[in-house]
């Protein structure tokens, strides 16, 4: 290593050439040597070499028919997948369709169920004003009567002396009695 490193080192030393030219010599060239070397390993190595690139093609062509096989599993995967995606957007559309008529239709019965809650509490309010007016109207009647039964028994006090006022309650007694014998 130390060589190849000093020999790069000593190639900055070397004294520039004056003109640049081709060298002749064979020998100095180194020519014959290479052609040497060339030609025996062309003649020894072609065997290995026609070998290394038989088996290079082998391995191609086994990459290429593995990827080929590949490639047809993956599109037959592709179309099932594709199959199985329309089935599941068929579904879906299914779905979603038979959820928008059942919301419809949950709508529409709780619409109809709210109608008719909102008729009964109508009516319920309805029934209880009339209850209320009806009641109202009975208190009213009731205060009426009492007051005009106070002014009639106030009249009738200062009105009536004890005589007239025995001669009414007997005959009241007596139109009662009738009316008894008359219901029996």
């Amino acid at each position: 290593m130390k060589n190849v490193t000093d020999s790069f080192l000593s190639l900055g030393h070397w004294p520039s050439a004056g003109s640049f030219g081709f060298n002749t010599d064979i020998l100095s060239t180194n020519l014959i040597n290479l052609s040497v070397v060339l030609g025996v390993l062309i003649f020894f190595g072609k065997g290995v070499l026609s070998d290394l690139l038989d088996n290079r093609k082998q391995r191609i062509l086994n990459t290429i028919r593995n990827s080929e096989e590949l490639r047809g599993g993956a599109i037959e995967q592709l179309e099932k997948a594709r199959a199985r995606l329309r089935k599941v957007e068929l579904e879906a559309d299914q779905y979603r369709v038979n959820g928008y008529s059942e919301i419809e239709r949950d709508k529409l019965t709780l619409i109809n169920s709210t109608s008719k809650t909102l008729e009964q509490l109508e009516n319920r309010k309805n029934e209880t004003i009339q209850f209320e007016q009806q009641r109202a109207i009975n208190q009213v009647r009731q205060r009426v009567f009492q007051q005009a039964l106070r002014g009639a028994l106030g009249t009738l006090n200062s009105c009536l002396n004890n005589e007239l006022h025995l001669r009414t309650i007997s005959a009241n007694i007596g139109m009662l009695g009738s009316m008894k014998e008359i219901t029996d």
